[in-house]
């Protein structure tokens, strides 16, 4: 089993985060769908930029 930790949060961001969790969802669960989505977004912002600045090179 993982180790846990704990991760102060500010009543306001308890909220959010509670209304966002699914039902059955824990939190951990939600944190890390969190953190996936937040990383294709970063993921396709780079692809539009490089596509933007035209820094690629065509597959054949």
């Amino acid at each position: 089993m993982n180790a846990s930790k704990r991760i102060p949060v500010t009543k306001v961001v308890w909220e959010e985060l509670g209304r966002l969790k699914r039902a059955g969802q824990t939190y951990d669960e939600l944190l890390m769908e969190m953190i996936e989505e937040h990383k294709k977004g970063l993921l396709f912002r780079e692809m539009r930029a490089i596509e933007e600045r035209g820094d690629f090179v065509e597959l054949e």
